[in-house]
């Protein structure tokens, strides 16, 4: 599989950890940097990230920052890209199975290196569910923005 990995500086040393696991496992990686510790801002590492997702360049990504919060709100800018914060192998799952995400982010301040690599293990392992998910990802990639068109709950 083609996976993008980008981080912020706070990520760079799980960045390189998760790519050498990612190749050692066969998968092609593109490393979208940072190259050194020197501060960066995580938006555009995320927006990169999120364009090669998009573009569909690669299949999968990994966005890493301090806490995975700010680089996961910035992927999750473009309406074609699903990121999910996860911190467990369990959330890395259910991400796939339900919301069809197709990057995750994890925190490199909150997250030791083997909980990342069983998240990220569990993340590539999963399949989309579809099903009854599938109409909630489409909200996901368009959503309505009118109160009026919320449907009720069943």
């Amino acid at each position: 599989m083609r996976i993008a990995i980008a981080s912020d500086h706070a990520a760079i040393e799980l960045k390189a950890a998760l790519r050498e696991w990612l190749i050692e496992e066969g998968h092609e990686v593109a490393d979208l940097g940072p190259d050194g510790p020197e501060s960066v801002d995580y938006p555009d590492y995320g927006y990169r990230l999120a364009e090669v997702i998009a573009e569909g360049t690669a299949e999968r990504g990994v966005a890493l920052c301090g806490s995975g919060i700010g680089i996961s709100m910035a992927v999750n800018r473009n309406a074609a890209v699903r990121c999910a914060l996860v911190s467990e192998p369990l959330s890395a799952a259910l991400a796939r199975e339900h919301n069809d995400a197709n990057v995750i982010a994890m925190g490199a301040r909150l997250i030791g290196r083997d909980m990342a690599v069983a998240c990220l293990e569990s993340f590539l392992a999963g399949d989309f569910a579809g099903g009854r998910h599938q109409r909630r990802v489409d909200k996901l990639c368009a959503p309505p923005f009118l109160s009026d068109r919320i449907e009720p709950h069943q």
